[in-house]
């Protein structure tokens, strides 16, 4: 299955500060897209993301609005076997290992009466996040975890602690294309810090697990990325994991 054993990537402040070598080692940029050294630059990279998780209180949100994805042994109609099940699995972790109190919204919005219909799924995931956001005004990171589609082929697996793994993606999306500049009707106030948020656990990621972390993807449009500062769209394995 063409594992790769894991093994743990540092990087010197020297290369953390070159703008070209961030953009060709850490993103995948789409043919529509594009990033600006000004965004890139170390001062705004190394903004402070983290959050306080003392208070008892939700911390994060992890959501899905593209609920019904799932694997390639996933049984039909299980839950437990699709992004949602991911999910369980990853607020369980938060909870129990860090002590990090999550809400885990488990709605399926790419479903409309049982047919899958993701052209809507965004601004369905939109309204139950912002609902949960503002119920929960302690929240200060949101998740939306996704399983990504690729060609059959292509085989997103390296190992860590002796056990074949599904590697993961970031994305970002910048809500700007090269012909038309910034998207103005998907104004992100928070891009800045979207980016530092998804940089920052980009070098951990690859600290820490080397192969785990595939370079994060650059998109144009927006992604609900605006719902808060700390937001982060994370693509857990494919189809045919």
């Amino acid at each position: 299955n063409n594992v790769t054993v894991a093994t743990g990537t540092e990087y010197t402040m020297e290369q953390l500060g070159d703008f070209n070598f961030i953009k060709d080692n850490f993103y995948v940029v789409d043919s529509t897209t594009s990033l600006l050294p000004e965004e890139m630059s170390a001062d705004k990279l190394a903004e402070d993301v983290s959050v306080d998780i003392a208070s008892g209180e939700y911390k994060v949100l992890i959501y899905h609005t593209h609920g019904s994805e799932a694997f390639v042994d996933s049984r039909p109609g299980v839950t437990e076997d699709t992004i949602i099940g991911v999910g369980d699995e990853l607020t369980r972790i938060l909870e129990e290992k860090y002590h990090i109190k999550v809400y885990h919204d488990r709605n399926v919005y790419d479903m409309v009466n049982g047919t899958l219909d993701r052209s809507y799924a965004y601004n369905l995931s939109r309204e139950g996040a912002k609902k949960v956001l503002a119920e929960n005004p302690s929240i200060e990171v949101a998740i939306d975890l996704h399983r990504d589609g690729v060609a059959e082929s292509t085989r997103l697996v390296t190992e860590i602690d002796g056990k074949p793994t599904a590697r993961i993606m970031l994305l970002n999306g910048v809500s700007r294309l090269n012909t038309k500049g910034d998207i103005e009707y998907l104004h992100n106030p928070y891009r800045q810090t979207n980016l530092a948020f998804s940089f920052q656990m980009y070098v951990e990621g690859k600290k820490l697990y080397g192969d785990y972390l595939r370079k994060i993807y650059i998109r144009g449009y927006r992604y609900n990325l605006d719902l808060l500062p700390r937001t982060a769209l994370i693509e857990v394995g494919a189809q045919n994991n």
